[in-house]
């Protein structure tokens, strides 16, 4: 006979159901709780670049290119214009001081020179004639005061003898008087006739000192005009090489007009050009080296041109040393320029990620080496192959400084 058995209560339906619901709380609680939500994105781990951080002496420095220019340059102006006649050097010659370059004709200059030169020979004539003119009156003053002195004194014996008569009264008072006044006059005469050509002498040494004045003045008028005509020969004020000269015969040359310049050859410097970001960290006396024929020739800073143009200024660097032999003016090279000196720092590789992060965060490969997780740093200074690690790095970590470009916002990289 057949009973029936009691209704078990775990049946394997039951059990499964809630093995189920058990196993999809669990898997909410992870999700909710315990699992990383951060974006993610896959990789290959051979297309990305991974630098690790180190510690070691941070060399403050930037990589700038130079141009090597003559030390001196001395530009070659036209003093006076005129049209090229003769053109005797041409560009990349080495002239001699006083060597003639250039010839040129002015006919208004050469007609100045003329004019001036003929006011020179008539105040001279001038002069001549004046000085001649008061040793003729000076030799009619002698003569005429030499005639008043005789007339003088017959009419004093005259006059004396009056007076003497009168007093025995043998003449009369009227030819008295009339002998008087005659020798009085003659007196006054005498004065006024010394007077007279004393007044004439100091006219006459006036005139000659305006006169002497005059032609001194026009003399050297004269004699700047010839400077100015010996000007028109265009001569090399120094030694060196003649680098370009822009003129040609039959062109015409204005006062003040550049027509080349000459290099001094006793010496090079380097012409560098800086980005404008270092405007402020950039002195005279700052050092810097470069490499030439395989070896390391020291630089210093001589000159900064605060202008800048394009985002960048200019600086002139001298050979402390000396200059590399055989080294050609237009020759260019990079060069190391110091901007400071060289520290313990925390240091990191440089590369393409800091055009996409600013230097604001990186990608870190953590332990595992199987995902790299985005991290905040701070950064400091740079030099061409490292950057200063103020914070967020320690030395040993794996960083990865290729470009970011194609990782987008996500927080992971997954290899």
């Amino acid at each position: 006979m057949d009973r029936a058995l009691p209704k078990r209560f775990w049946t394997t339906q039951r059990l499964a159901l809630f093995g189920g619901g058990a196993l999809l709380t669990g898997l909410l609680v992870y999700t909710l709780f315990f699992a990383d939500r951060r974006s993610k994105l896959n990789v290959e781990r051979d297309k990305i670049t991974v630098s690790a951080v180190s510690t070691g002496p941070f060399e403050d420095f930037i990589a700038v290119t130079g141009v090597v220019q003559p030390l001196k340059t001395i530009r070659l102006d036209a003093i006076e214009g005129g049209y090229v006649t003769q053109k005797l050097v041409e560009g990349g010659t080495r002239v001699e001081r006083g060597q003639v370059l250039l010839k040129l004709e002015n006919q208004n200059l050469k007609l100045s020179f003329l004019q001036s030169e003929t006011e020179a020979n008539r105040l001279v004539n001038d002069l001549q004639n004046t000085r001649q003119r008061l040793r003729v009156e000076r030799y009619t003053l002698r003569r005429t005061l030499a005639d008043l002195d005789a007339q003088i004194e017959q009419a004093k014996d005259s006059y004396d003898r009056q007076a003497k008569l009168i007093k025995d009264k043998v003449v009369s008072e009227e030819d008295y008087l009339r002998a008087k006044r005659a020798y009085e006059r003659l007196v006054e005469q005498r004065k006024i006739e010394a007077e007279s050509q004393k007044y004439q002498e100091e006219n006459a040494k006036l005139q000659i000192q305006q006169l002497e004045g005059t032609l001194q003045r026009t003399q050297r008028n004269v004699a700047l005009w010839q400077q100015t005509l010996e000007n028109l020969v265009v001569k090399a004020p120094v030694s060196g090489q003649l680098s370009s000269i822009d003129v040609e015969v039959g062109s015409n040359i204005n006062r003040g007009q550049n027509i080349g310049q000459i290099d001094d050859l006793n010496g090079f410097k380097m012409r560098v050009g800086v980005d404008e970001h270092y405007i402020s960290r950039v002195f005279a006396g700052l050092n810097g080296s470069f490499e030439f024929n395989g070896k390391t020739y020291a630089l210093t800073i001589s000159r900064v041109y605060p202008e800048v143009r394009s985002g960048r200024f200019e600086v002139d660097m001298i050979f402390p040393n000396g200059a590399p032999e055989g080294i050609k003016r237009g020759q260019s090279s990079p060069i190391q320029l110091e901007l400071g000196k060289a520290a313990k720092a925390t240091l990191l590789p440089v590369g393409g990620f800091f055009s996409d992060t600013g230097g604001n965060w990186v990608y870190v490969v953590d332990k595992s080496g199987q995902r790299a997780v985005k991290r905040a740093i701070t950064l400091g200074r740079k030099n061409p192959e490292y950057y200063e690690v103020l914070d967020g790095l320690r030395p040993g970590d794996q960083v990865i400084t290729s470009s970011y470009e194609n990782f987008g916002e996500n927080e992971v990289l997954e290899f």
